[in-house]
C-alpha cells in the first residue's frame, strides 16, 4: 500500500523536482535565518546579537544546498540562477521553475515565521506593524538600508558583498585550481555567507539575493505593513533585485579574468615517435 501511495506521488518531471527542491532549500535557509532576526529584534537583545544572525544564515545556507543541491544544484538565490543562465549553464527554459521554487520557500518561510512569533511581534509592538520607527519590525522578514545610507552607497554595497558572494562560491568549487575537499562545499558557503555578514552587514543588512529579499517584503506588505515596505528607504526594494544580478555577473566575470581563463588544461604534444607528451612546468 505504501509502494502504491509513493509511486502515485512520485514526480517524473526534472523541472518540477527542481523546483520542489529549490523551494525547500530556500524555506529552510529563510526559516533559520529570519527566525534569528526575528529573536534579536523581538527579543531586544537579549536572545542574540548581530552574531546571531549571520550565524543563523549561515547555517541556513548550509542545510539549504544539503537538501536541494544534488538536484537542482542548490542555486538558492534567483541572481545566480540568472548567471547561470546567461553563461549558458542552465538552459532559460528552466528559469522559472528555479525562481518560481525560491520565491515559494522564502515566501512559505516568512509567512511562518510570522506564525511563529506572532505573540511576541504582537506585544512587541501593540499590534502596530511598522516599516520604520522605534518599533519597527518589518525589517525582520526584509533587508532596509541605515538612515545614514544613500540609495547609491546601498547599492554599492549590495553589489560588492554579491561579488564576494560569486567570487567565494567559485573559489570554493573550482576543481581546477585549490577547490573545497569534496562533502565540505556547503559548509564552507555557510562560512562564506557568515563571513559576508560580518563584515559587510552594517549598510544594508546584506541582501545578496532577490529571493531572499523580495517575497518576505510582499508577505509583509499583505499581513500588515503595507505598501510602506516598498516606499521606504526610500524606494529600497529595488536595489535588493538589481545589485545582486550585476555583482554576480560581475563576481563571474573577476573569477574568469584573473583565474579561470589562465587555469587550463596544459595540452598534449608529441614525441619524436608520435607519442602523446603532456608538457609540465
Amino acid at each position: 500500500m505504501l509502494e502504491k501511495i509513493q509511486k502515485a506521488l512520485t514526480i517524473r518531471s526534472s523541472t518540477m523536482r527542481e523546483l520542489l527542491a529549490a523551494a525547500l532549500g530556500m524555506f529552510i535557509l529563510m526559516v533559520f535565518g529570519l527566525s534569528s532576526v526575528a529573536q534579536v529584534v523581538l527579543g531586544r537583545g537579549e536572545f542574540g546579537q548581530h552574531l546571531s544572525i549571520n550565524l543563523g544564515f549561515g547555517i541556513g545556507v548550509t542545510l539549504g544546498i544539503h537538501a536541494a543541491g544534488g538536484i537542482s544544484g542548490a542555486h538558492l538565490n534567483a541572481a545566480i540562477t540568472i548567471t547561470h543562465c546567461i553563461l549558458g549553464n542552465l538552459p532559460w527554459r528552466k528559469l522559472p521553475a528555479y525562481v518560481i521554487g525560491q520565491f515559494l520557500g522564502s515566501f512559505t518561510a516568512a509567512a511562518t515565521i510570522f506564525g511563529l512569533y506572532y505573540d511576541a511581534l504582537y506585544d512587541y509592538t501593540k499590534g502596530n506593524f511598522t516599516v520604520t520607527g522605534p518599533t519597527a519590525t518589518a525589517s525582520i522578514f526584509s533587508t532596509y538600508p541605515a538612515p545614514y545610507v544613500s540609495l547609491l552607497g546601498g547599492f554599492f554595497t549590495e553589489f560588492m558583498a554579491t561579488v564576494m558572494l560569486l567570487l567565494g562560491i567559485l573559489v570554493i568549487n573550482d576543481e581546477k585550481n585549490y577547490g573545497a575537499l569534496k562533502g565540505t562545499q556547503a559548509m564552507l558557503t555557510g562560512i562564506l555567507v557568515l563571513g559576508i555578514g560580518l563584515g559587510m552587514g552594517l549598510n544594508s543588512g546584506y541582501a545578496i539575493n532577490p529571493s531572499r529579499d523580495l517575497p518576505p517584503r510582499i508577505f509583509t506588505a499583505i499581513a500588515g505593513w503595507g505598501m510602506e515596505v516598498f516606499t521606504a528607504g526610500p524606494h529600497w526594494w529595488w536595489v535588493p533585485i538589481t545589485a545582486p544580478i550585476l555583482g554576480s555577473l560581475a563576481g563571474v566575470l573577476i573569477h574568469k579574468l584573473f583565474i579561470d581563463i589562465h587555469n587550463q588544461p596544459v595540452p598534449e604534444s608529441r614525441d619524436e615517435k608520435g607519442q602523446p607528451v603532456v608538457e609540465t612546468s
